[in-house]
């Protein structure tokens, strides 16, 4: 063999090991990022002609896959898609999110847990389906809380969340303004991509989960905080005689707060039970700043802050309680101001802690996911994540939220024949803008079935008429009496 043979062998070689490691490489290193790559239009269009499980609340399916007259075979749709929309999440071409997103593995079929499933429709060349993924949301809590941020004035921006106190089943998360998922869900991508640009670009950020993804601070209902610390110090209960008064002066400062009604609480000193009653700054602000930062922080952690416990679904934001705020922030803490944020189910996770005897259970959003033929494939299980407070103080701050709902400010939550659990918060915001308003509540208080946050960012009320009873203390109602009477 000559020299130029040899030469274009050896290089028509090289050029074959080349292709060779470049398959190689493409179909097992790559071939995950492939495969995701949205340009990947094989892959597109084999996501899209596979039949998607349903998500479904109660018996009916929230998220489902339809046959369509398409090329894509199967459409996703949401029968109910603005009330759900921030739970169920959307699924397109170029995203998922929510239950879409945390449990895509399900959903598309792919969870190695229905390979049986998989392998029997490859022998039986038939189509492969997804497995379906039940909520715990209770469909009639859910009307609830979405009718009530509906009835809101205006354009309003709000958010409930409802858990089952004993195990931390979610069982209503609604969020307001929201968004209709079919219109991402289209297999029209010119338009897709269009409302898509259109809903990230909305100052009104409706693609966000207000229920656990908009952390504000929380106001007068973190008093249920200060006071648990104030009672697990020790050196309080629910009848300790507090500072009460017209006003506290911030330590290290000239600044004085007053009561939210200008009054004096009822005295300058008065019981704590009538403190939560009347919700008196003046005794907040001095307990928290009693208790200090290392102590208030230790309580709010206790009861979530810090942290997110919410994982099978996705957005969750921390809620905050700084372990580094100076002696006036701390004070100002005590009344849910400063640098306190918090979340509606961190403020649901709260009120349900005092219902459940001082345990914090760990909230989740799915049921059980199920193969294609209805088998379970698996079941979530009540977790409890901490000791908030003994029962004791969990005891007496039940009783003292009864008495607020009773004789305070929480009257709006009253249900007849029911005892009820509850306090308001008001949140200063900055001042071009009116206060957020929220409400935290359990029934029935010696039996609680249901603990509920109410979260009002905004709506179109007159300033003087925003408070967390007045706007939050209805929907809390219906929330309530939607579990109660089932």
């Amino acid at each position: 063999m000559n020299k130029p043979i040899r030469v274009v062998s050896v290089f028509s070689l090289l050029l074959f090991v080349a292709l060779l490691l470049n398959a190689t490489y493409l179909m097992y290193a790559r071939a995950g990022d492939l495969a995701e790559d949205p340009r990947n239009r094989r892959t597109v269009t084999a996501t899209f002609s596979r039949e998607r499980g349903a998500i479904i609340v109660g018996k009916e399916a929230v998220a489902r896959s339809v046959p369509s007259d398409d090329k894509y075979k199967f459409q996703r749709t949401y029968p109910q898609p603005f009330k759900y929309a921030p739970v169920t999440g959307y699924f397109s071409i170029y995203s998922k999110t929510g239950i879409e997103s945390s449990q895509d593995e399900v959903l598309s079929g792919e969870d190695s847990r229905l390979f049986v499933t998989r392998l029997i429709d490859m022998l039986s060349n038939a189509d492969p389906t997804g497995g379906n993924v039940q909520l715990t949301l209770d469909a009639a809590a859910q009307d609830a809380a979405w009718a009530g941020l509906e009835a809101l004035p205006g354009d309003a921006k709000g958010a409930v969340v409802a858990l089952e106190p004993t195990t931390g089943r979610v069982l209503a998360m609604a969020s307001t303004p929201t968004f209709d998922p079919n219109g991402l869900a289209s297999h029209d991508f010119g338009a897709v991509e269009d409302l898509s640009n259109q809903l990230n670009e909305d100052p009104d950020d409706p693609l966000t989960n207000r229920a656990i993804g908009t952390t504000l601070p929380p106001g007068s209902t973190f008093k249920l905080v200060t006071a648990a610390a104030a009672i697990e110090s020790g050196n309080y209960d629910a009848d300790s005689m507090v500072p009460g008064g017209y006003q506290y002066q911030l330590p290290q400062s000239t600044t004085k707060i007053g009561n939210y009604d200008g009054g004096n609480c009822g005295g300058n000193r008065i019981t704590l039970t009538q403190a939560l009653e009347v919700s008196c700054n003046v005794t907040f602000l001095s307990l928290a700043d009693e208790l200090g930062n290392e102590a208030m922080a230790e309580q709010a952690e206790a009861f979530g802050f810090n942290s997110t416990a919410l994982e099978d679904l996705g957005g969750q934001a921390e809620s905050l309680y700084p372990r580094d705020m100076d002696e006036p922030a701390t004070a100002m803490s005590g009344i849910g101001q400063a640098s306190v944020t918090a979340t509606p189910l961190q403020m649901a996770m709260v009120a349900a802690a005092i219902a459940n005897g001082g345990e914090v259970m760990r909230p989740y959003v799915v049921e059980e996911v199920r193969a294609p033929n209805a088998s379970v494939l698996a079941r979530t299980e009540p977790q409890v994540l901490s000791n908030a407070v003994s029962a004791t103080t969990a005891d007496q701050l039940t009783q003292m939220m009864v008495s607020t709902v009773d004789q305070g400010t929480a009257t709006p939550a009253q249900i007849e024949g029911v005892q009820v659990a509850g306090k308001t918060g008001t949140a200063q915001s900055t001042p071009d803008r009116p206060p957020y308003a929220w409400f935290v509540s359990f029934a029935p208080a010696d039996d609680p079935q249901v603990a509920v946050a109410v979260m009002v960012e905004s709506s179109e009320t007159m300033r003087e008429e925003i408070g967390g009873g007045i706007l939050g203390g209805p929907i809390a109602k219906s929330v309530m009496e939607a579990v109660i009477n089932q």
